[in-house]
């Protein structure tokens, strides 16, 4: 009979439910969202087939495979829309996709109705989407190993994903190697609770006033590096979550506060690996081979098995690769060899908490954000001197300025936020009246050139009693006309940037979302230049808003009282004179809608 006595010796695998022939084991979630065997003494009949099938109480029995050390691979699918689905380089649809090709079963976890996790077995192609990426909180594998045993067994193929530890127990399971079954698992940090990740999209829910609708973690279109989430709402909202916004990430990454315990303590690290095929992020692929990197993500592949091998083989005319010595591997990630280290704090407090505050409130107060290192400090000092030299090319002109609006003017009207700083580049023209108000939290580099002898100039001007606010880090690219009028604010947010002669001309409010993105010759207004036409409802001033991640084309132009949803994309020369809905394409004049649901990256 199986007994936790600890909750380090069990790693939630389910196994040793689907074993019991009695049905004598269910499981039992404890205080924080974890579920452990639990066994009915009445039903119990002490056959020892849950002890058998458990793979803590036989890991060093279960590291076995054909090769000691993997056959390794830097790869990606060459299907563009898989690669952006997916949380690295589309491999396993790649593998996914060829199982269901020869008829066969996949099994992997999706998401519940209320986002939890579980694990199916399907041979329906159109569950591939349900399947794909990954799902940063345990998942329930209960009733999983029953059925690729009956699958198997009559000799079906079946291809799998999962945790190591749960594809160690579907190897203890099923107590020998099957030719029509592939395993795959990944390199796993740790699984999280499902209570603290349900705890968190609640948080979310509260904020929107809607219900979560959708969820993606590691969303590509703000890069793969960024570890950004994306998450919709019933009410058609969305939101994009990167690791320095999102709270869940940082309780999970870096102060591994949730995960379940046995996963400090892993006894599936290293080699060999017990899967046929292991698949992870390739961290570090930019300093091995460029071109398989454009932060779209690139998987990191282990061949393990012959099996794995010959498997492989048959999916290379869908993906792009390139065979990497062993030793590249491991600086990337190095959670192949060592378990996630415990958290330093209060653990049991942390989900005592948790029942009666929200997860937000309750993620400030455990995991703020630390204060920049001394190490961090000097590096962020000397970026910021790269740039001032990139962007001035130290011209005495450019130096003055810089020195001007960000020291003389800021002794006497406090127009910058300490801490900030405006960087003109040569040639740039900057008219900031006394009584304006200038509000720059972050670096606001303006006229930045590509022709360091180019003489094009940029220009900027903030008006009696106009406001114009930079919230976050902002570029803006050389002919450049930024025109701030009298009372009118212009809110420019952070990764916003330009090319070259973007036309912004702000007579009452223009606000531009996070990482909003100009093409060449890209025009932005809010009004008509006081001209006035005899029309019912006509209105000279009407504001302009562009939401978050927004790609506006080359030579396109927006006009007054337009509104642009996020994620949105307006293409090159198009005329925007009405609304645009959120990731949509639009194109034309006047603009009209080509494309819904569109995903993109910069």
């Amino acid at each position: 009979m199986i007994k936790i006595i600890n909750c380090e010796e069990c790693n939630g695998c389910c196994a040793c439910v689907d074993v019991c022939p009695t049905k004598a084991i269910s499981l039992k979630i404890d205080f924080e969202g974890f579920w452990y065997p639990e066994v009915t003494k009445s039903l119990c009949t002490d056959c020892g087939l849950c002890e058998k099938v458990c793979p803590e109480l036989h890991a060093s029995e279960l590291k076995k495979n054909d090769f000691d050390k993997p056959i390794c691979y830097a790869a990606h699918h060459k299907n563009i829309e898989i690669r952006f689905d997916s949380t690295s380089g589309g491999l396993f649809s790649a593998l996914a996709n060829q199982s269901y090709k020869e008829g066969g079963y996949v099994g992997g976890a999706i998401y519940n109705n209320d986002f939890s996790v579980r694990h199916i077995i399907s041979n329906d192609k159109k569950d591939l989407e349900k399947i794909r990426s990954s799902k940063y909180l345990q998942s329930d594998a209960s009733n999983l190993y029953l059925q690729i045993n009956n699958l198997v067994k009559r000799g079906e193929k079946v291809l799998v994903c999962g945790t190591p530890c749960q594809m160690a127990a579907l190897r203890r399971f099923l107590q020998k190697d099957y030719e029509n079954l592939i395993i795959v698992d990944f390199v796993c940090l740790g699984v999280n609770s499902p209570k603290v990740f349900r705890k968190y999209l609640d948080s979310l829910e509260l904020k929107a006033g809607s219900k979560v609708s959708y969820v993606k973690a590691k969303n590509k279109e703000l890069g793969w590096r960024t570890l950004t989430t994306r998450v919709a709402f019933e009410n058609g909202d969305f939101i994009y979550d990167p690791i320095n916004t999102n709270l869940f990430t940082q309780g999970y990454i870096v102060a591994r506060c949730y995960c379940r315990p046995s996963c400090y303590s892993c006894k599936f690290k290293g080699f060999p690996r017990i899967a046929d095929i292991t698949l992870a992020d390739f961290w570090g692929i930019e300093k091995i081979d460029k071109s398989l990197d454009n932060d779209l993500g690139t998987s990191m592949v282990l061949l393990n098995s012959n099996k794995g091998v010959n498997f492989f083989e048959s999916i290379k005319a869908k993906i792009a690769y390139r065979e990497v010595p062993f030793e590249t591997i491991l600086p990337g990630n190095k959670a192949l060899i060592s378990p996630i280290a415990p958290s330093k704090i209060d653990r049991t407090s942390f989900f005592k908490e948790l029942n009666f505050e929200t997860f937000d409130v309750i993620a400030s107060k455990y995991f703020p954000h630390s204060r920049p290192t001394f190490k961090q400090r000097i590096k962020s000092a000397l970026k910021l001197i790269f740039i001032i030299k990139q962007t001035t090319s130290l011209r005495a002109k450019s130096l003055f300025q810089l020195f001007k609006y960000n020291f003389c003017i800021r002794a006497v009207s406090s127009n910058l936020k300490t801490g900030s700083i405006l960087i003109p580049a040569p040639y740039s023209i900057i008219k900031i009246d006394k009584r304006a108000k200038v509000k720059i939290d972050g670096i606001f580099v303006f006229g930045k050139k590509k022709f360091k002898r180019s003489k094009l100039e940029s220009r900027l001007l903030v008006d009696k009693d106009a406001e114009l606010v930079v919230k976050g880090n902002v570029s803006f690219g050389y002919g450049s006309n930024i025109e701030v009028f009298k009372e009118a604010q212009l809110i420019i947010n952070n990764g916003c940037s330009s090319n070259i002669n973007a036309t912004i001309i702000c007579c009452k409010k223009i606000v531009l979302g996070n990482n909003v993105k100009l093409g060449r010759d890209v025009t932005i207004r809010d009004n008509n230049g006081d001209h006035f036409i005899s029309l019912q409802g006509y209105k000279d001033l009407r504001p302009v808003i562009i939401g978050e991640h927004v790609w506006l084309g080359s030579n396109c132009t927006i006009m007054p009282g337009v509104k642009i949803g996020k994620g949105a994309i307006v293409s090159a020369g198009a005329l925007v004179i009405n609304d645009v809905p959120a990731r949509s394409l639009v194109s034309g004049s006047p603009a009209k809608v080509l494309y819904t649901n569109v995903s993109w990256k910069y």
